[in-house]
């Protein structure tokens, strides 16, 4: 499976994108980071962040994009922006045909550090180890959109497991 993890953001948008399987070692494909200047109006800057992920999304073909749900903050901008980005994202992965999951933060700070309070150096610490990398990815959008992707795949694929199993049994879940 290869799976595109998208760190929604409307001045950086991560992006990482993964491949494997559960119980296998994962692969990293490419990391990056989308960036737009706070120069430019909002939707110039979603214009922006929708063809670096069609580039991405044209260069990396994966199975799945797997997106970090917004969570409330203080600072309403912050969120704004963010869920932005995001419906970008979702956008792109949907005029495709491809399955978009929507992981949280706490849910993938568990995944890969098995904290769901975990740090972001915690987070690139265990990306790092988890991917075999020299370095953690930075800046740290980079990191969690690997994340991101790893999640996917860990819970996607045992997902995709219980679900073929049920079928088989003749249930739906």
């Amino acid at each position: 499976m290869r799976v595109l993890g998208i760190d929604p953001g409307l001045t950086r948008c991560g992006t990482g994108v993964v491949e494997g399987a559960v119980g296998r070692p994962l692969r990293m494909v490419d990391v990056s980071v989308i960036r737009t200047s706070s120069d430019l109006s909002v939707p110039e800057r979603l214009v922006s962040i929708e063809a670096g992920l069609e580039a991405r999304l044209d260069e990396y073909r994966p199975d799945a994009v797997a997106i970090e749900r917004i969570f409330a903050r203080s600072d309403v901008s912050t969120i704004m922006g963010t869920a932005q980005a995001a419906g970008v994202a979702m956008v792109c992965a949907a005029r495709r045909g491809l399955p978009v999951a929507l992981h949280t933060p706490s849910e993938v700070k568990a995944a890969v550090s098995g904290n769901g309070r975990a740090d972001k150096g915690q987070v690139g610490a265990m990306v790092t180890r988890i991917l075999r990398l020299d370095a953690a990815p930075r800046p740290a959008d980079a990191a969690d959109a690997l994340a991101l992707a790893i999640t996917h795949i860990w819970r996607g694929g045992a997902q995709a497991r219980i679900d073929a199993a049920l079928a088989a049994a003749g249930k739906r879940r």
